[in-house]
């Protein structure tokens, strides 16, 4: 991956985090009103078009902005973005909506999934290694710009009917990572380049298994991936106390 200097570094970070507010290409005057970067909408463009030409940035045909590529937000993930970790309010609301489901396991991880998609307003999914996928929150990728496109909405929504998509994906990229996070090919097909998908692993009741979250590439990540990863660790938590 080419090296950035510091300034590309915060351009690309506000572009990204822009985009993701947006859903919109990006374009220099923006950042040089909207972000403190010390430079001038000329100055901004060129090096967006240096950002360009080292595969952080696209030009859509029909706009004069740019957005992230899934290596310029794989980028923003692993060393630009700053987590926005949850409350102890926030943590404590999501543990008292699952707790009384707590003595079933597949009852724990259906509701685990009904209330991270509530909580994201994005679409979530959890499979385990026992062939069972739950999915919620439908509703709110309908929401989404990105969405509008009917083909775009369902293909994502056949992927819920391909239970073999996901336990082949999952096999293929779950690593010993707390949070994964798939962009680009890495979903396979170039009909899902568009997308995201944020997901960790967990255990319990002698079952293993992975919940996330599914939706457009700009997906919230400083709020979604340790928002994921709490659901993880409350799913493995509460399973732990059945065997007591």
């Amino acid at each position: 991956m080419p090296d950035l200097t510091q300034r590309q570094r915060q351009i690309l970070k506000s572009l990204i985090e822009e985009y993701m507010n947006t859903a919109q290409p990006v374009g220099s005057e923006t950042l040089e009103k909207k972000y403190s970067l010390g430079a001038s909408p000329a100055t901004l463009r060129n090096e967006m078009v240096k950002l360009t030409e080292m595969g952080f940035l696209i030009k859509p045909h029909t706009s004069a902005g740019r957005t992230p590529t899934p290596m310029g937000l794989k980028l923003y993930v692993k060393e630009l973005m700053k987590e926005e970790e949850l409350s102890v309010a926030e943590e404590v609301a999501v543990k008292e909506k699952i707790w009384d489901f707590r003595s079933e396991f597949k009852n724990l991880i259906r509701e685990a999934t009904r209330n991270l998609a509530a909580r994201t307003k994005n679409l979530a999914l959890s499979a385990t290694d026992q062939g069972d996928i739950y999915s919620a929150g439908t509703c709110h990728i309908l929401e989404m710009p990105e969405f509008y496109d009917i083909d775009v909405t369902r293909n994502l929504l056949s992927l819920l009917d391909q239970s073999d998509y996901f336990t082949k994906l999952i096999e293929r990229f779950i690593d010993d990572s707390e949070i994964n996070v798939l962009l680009g090919d890495d979903l396979g097909s170039d009909i899902y380049a568009g997308y995201g998908f944020v997901f960790s692993r967990f255990h319990g009741e002698g079952q293993e298994g992975v919940i996330g979250v599914l939706g457009p590439a700009r997906l919230n990540y400083p709020y979604i991936i340790p928002t994921v990863r709490y659901f993880s660790d409350l799913i493995e938590e509460m399973s732990k106390s059945l065997k007591k």
